[in-house]
């Protein structure tokens, strides 16, 4: 049987942690937690269900997971947000593979979120696949400042897990919005220097396909108020995005002072 280290990163997580790390313990042979200095109890909370707690300055994302590897002690890797848990489903898929030996070197898993009561299996929030499980070496997380990801080294053999990756992304309305508001700054300033321009068109339009392609296109609209609360949100991510593009290219622009 293979081992597997499960590798988490946190920050004032201390109402998820517990949730996360129970869900793993039939699975991991250990926990590494590479927390961001949280002002709560997640480190003390983690160590109490036996996991290894690491500090280090926050760097990104994508970062910190790359610099948890090294906390690792064993090949094969699994990658949660302490706002995941398994479902029972991919946690025995995890387990029977595990068992073989990990025949493939990584292995993705679908993500199915809870918003406003109900689990969002229409629109584009599902399946949401994610690359979580890998054979070290064989990929690292992107360092994009928004939408890091686990890429694959090339020639990578991969395979899809059975069951849902369970996320709660949102405590709340309000904190629904700052996220869109935050991740919507980072995506205008990446794009701003990849030395993209503002468009009224994208601004005007794509947005409107946003919400049409999530509600419409995907079946949100199955998913009841929900589902129509999720399109607006993707529509104001989307305006938001270029709208802040469109500020970055006008303050570049600028003429300085005399």
């Amino acid at each position: 049987m293979a081992s597997l280290s499960v590798i988490i990163i946190t920050h004032n997580e201390e109402k998820n942690i517990g949730r996360c790390i129970r869900s793993v313990q039939a699975v991991a042979d250990e926990v590494i937690v590479m927390d961001s200095y949280s002002k709560d109890r997640t480190t003390q909370l983690a160590a109490e269900l036996g996991a290894k707690c690491y500090n280090r300055v926050f760097s990104g994302y994508g970062d910190q997971r790359n610099a948890a590897v090294y906390m690792a002690t064993h090949d094969y890797l699994l990658f949660l947000d302490a706002d995941e848990y398994l479902s029972q489903e991919l946690n025995d898929s995890i387990l029977q593979e595990k068992k073989c030996g990990f025949p493939l070197d990584g292995y993705s898993m679908n993500r199915l979120s809870y918003y406003c009561g109900r689990w969002i299996r229409h629109g584009t929030w599902y399946p949401d696949r994610k690359l979580r499980l890998i054979r070290r070496g064989k990929g690292q997380w992107s360092t994009e400042p928004v939408h890091e990801a686990l890429e694959a080294a090339k020639g990578t053999m991969l395979g899809i897990l059975k069951g849902d990756l369970l996320h709660l992304p949102y405590a709340s309305q309000e904190n629904h919005v700052a996220k869109l508001d935050r991740y919507s700054t980072l995506a205008a300033k990446r794009m701003h220097l990849q030395g993209k321009k503002p468009s009224t068109f994208k601004m005007l339009v794509n947005p409107l396909f946003a919400f049409f392609s999530d509600y419409i296109l995907h079946a949100g609209f199955l998913q009841g108020m929900p589902g129509f609360m999720i399109a607006i949100h993707c529509a104001y991510y989307t305006f938001l995005k270029y709208s802040k593009l469109r500020q970055l290219d006008q303050n570049s622009r600028m003429p300085a002072e005399m």
